[in-house]
């Protein structure tokens, strides 16, 4: 009798996850249009004047490209073009393997996205785990990167893990199991409390998850996905860690203190100082959500980098 509780209710489950999938895609549908590379459909919004040097746009974990869009991604559309994208994987992008969850991998599906658009240089916009991604992009592709704005970057290998229930999704057989019958429908519930946490000590905004398309995370196969980048990720900036003074493009680092969720001790000061051509700008009373809570000052320093770029490559032509 209990195996056969068991197994009910988790079909019971397994069937509100199905009925949830259907309402949060059609709740939330691609903005953008798809451009396929080598092991990845990636999702692209392309907005803004076609004009001037471009920025591309790359979220977190946890996330998709609408949480660098508002309000940060549209104020800069004023005046360039931009280009925001979800990972592979996340929001409406998909990849063909879990495991292609490394910065590595996931740069060079970016670049080749951005090849295929016919974007060949252009100002890099990272939040949180796009940190490492961004420098990996600037290391691996140094030809596309014109400049890198950082906030709030990951980019260093840290003390403990990144959440019991990461490491238990990433798992083969039952994480599937969990994420295809008890993420969905417990989210629902604890998605906006975990939202708020990586705002402090900021407020979030309010509608914050529904604008951000947050529900997609809780979809079965991006969940999974999203687990798989973050229990990958120490060993792969610990990989790259030496590299960084390779660094040619100049680089913008913007974090905060107290920022509780990615230390800036630990990745933001140290990246900076090996880095030739940064600038770090550290805020106080400033939290990881840099592009909801300083919008206007990212967006002058976005701006003062492609006003130093721009003449410089002039004349280098």
């Amino acid at each position: 009798m209990i195996v056969m509780s068991v197994v009910t209710a988790l079909v019971l489950l397994a069937l509100v996850t199905q009925a949830g999938i259907v309402a949060v895609q059609r709740a939330f549908p691609p903005q953008g249009g798809m451009v396929e590379v080598d092991g990845a459909t990636l999702h692209v919004v392309d907005i803004g004047p076609r004009d001037g040097l471009p920025i591309v746009m790359l979220h977190g974990a946890s996330s998709n490209l609408e949480a660098m869009r508002r309000p940060l991604g549209d104020l800069l559309a004023k005046d360039h073009r931009v280009i925001l994208v979800d990972r592979p994987g996340h929001g409406w992008s998909t990849r063909a393997r879990r495991q292609d969850s490394t910065p590595q991998i996931q740069a060079r599906m970016i670049d080749d996205a951005l090849g295929k658009l016919g974007i060949e240089r252009a100002v890099f916009v990272v939040h949180s785990w796009s940190g490492a991604l961004g420098a990996r992009i600037a290391l691996d592709h140094p030809g596309r990167v014109a400049g890198l704005v950082m906030l709030a970057p990951v980019t260093h290998p840290w003390r403990g893990g990144v959440g019991r229930y990461n490491e238990i999704i990433a798992t083969p057989v039952i994480g599937p199991l969990l994420a295809y019958t008890v993420t969905l429908p417990l989210g629902y519930f604890v998605a906006e409390a975990g939202a708020r946490s990586v705002f402090l000590p900021q407020t979030m905004p309010d509608g914050f998850v529904q604008d951000s398309a947050t529900p997609l995370l809780l979809r079965p196969r991006e969940f999974i996905a999203n687990a798989y980048d973050l229990v990958t990720l120490k060993e792969a900036v610990a990989a790259q860690v030496a590299r960084y003074g390779e660094i040619k493009a100049p680089v913008t680092v913007i974090a905060g203190e107290p920022d509780k969720t990615v230390k800036t001790n630990i990745h933001a000061r140290p990246f900076a100082a090996m880095v030739p051509n940064a600038k770090l700008i550290v805020l106080p009373d400033l939290g990881h959500m840099v592009q909801n809570a300083v919008p206007d000052r990212v967006k002058a320093e976005i701006d003062t980098m492609i006003g130093k770029i721009v003449p410089a490559q002039a004349a280098a032509d």
